[in-house]
């Protein structure tokens, strides 16, 4: 279980990489000297947010200090933080309700059986941690061994990064893993009691270079709808468009359904975010 110690490492290494990704240029700040490393330097962001930098590097260096809504408000608006990222930066910072731990709610038998009744486009229900709760044999056929682990329930993480035809079915495998990757993160900090996540996490750092190289960049992505390249096993590399739904009951089970792009109609599908 996360201590408050754990916490504040947490914010320190994302306010660091927010801040390691901006400009002098990006904010309006003339450059000055050199730099020894990449981004802004404290006092500049300190100076953006109305804060002390003294203050500002206690923040960032993960001592015990109190910081206000108020105060992170101003970081999140320096930093240029994305709405998904602002709420990332207030539930490290313990000003936003972090979801109970706890394992899912079981899936219905109603929601179970959706997946099956959108054959022939591939459909699949995850839980939060990317459990494969339901799924119809579109998606077995489209996504290769995802449904076939040994002991465990499928998991679209673990498939991705550590079954090796997924870097061959998903065309933009890189971006498309880190995305996945910005969006656990998100997930695990709402639950961050929850050993689901911990142990999810602490596999993939075992099994898989790319996620010991990119968790430290501190990427935060929301779920979603989209697009994306996927080489069907019959019909090659083809365009899906894909929409993700939180269940009523449940709003951390999601059903994902995937649509040939060229199957729709001219002017596109409404696509809610997710």
């Amino acid at each position: 279980m996360p201590t408050q110690s754990d916490r504040r490492r947490q914010l320190s290494a994302f306010l660091r990489s927010r801040r390691e990704r901006l400009t002098p240029d990006d904010v309006g700040l003339p450059r000055t000297g050199r730099r020894r490393t990449p981004g802004l330097r404290r006092e500049e962001l300190a100076l953006l947010a109305g804060i002390s930098a003294t203050w500002y590097t206690y923040l960032e260096q993960g001592r015990d200090i109190g910081v206000s809504e108020q105060v992170l408000n101003a970081l999140a608006a320096a930093l240029r933080l994305d709405r998904h990222e602002r709420r990332h930066l207030l539930q490290l910072a313990g000003h936003a309700p972090a979801a109970e731990a706890g394992e899912d709610e079981p899936l219905t038998a109603g929601a179970g059986a959706v997946p099956l009744l959108l054959q022939p486009n591939p459909a699949y229900i995850i839980g939060g941690t990317y459990d494969v709760l339901s799924h119809n044999q579109a998606a077995e056929e489209l996504f290769p061994r995802l449904v076939t682990e040994a002991g465990r329930p499928a998991n679209f993480v673990r498939w991705v990064f550590l079954e090796p035809v997924a870097r061959d079915v998903l065309v933009d495998w890189e971006p498309e893993a880190r995305g996945l990757l910005g969006r656990l993160r998100t997930l695990a900090a709402r639950h961050p009691d929850d050993p689901r996540y911990t142990r999810l996490i602490e596999d993939l750092h075992e099994d898989s270079p790319e996620m010991r190289d990119w968790w430290p960049q501190y990427e935060v992505q929301a779920r979603h709808s989209g697009r994306k390249r996927l080489r069907h096993p019959r019909r090659g590399t083809t365009d899906y468009t894909y929409t993700a739904f939180h269940l009523a009951e449940q709003p951390e089970q999601t059903l994902v359904v995937y649509v040939d792009s060229s199957e729709l109609p001219d002017e596109g599908v409404a696509v809610t975010g997710a």
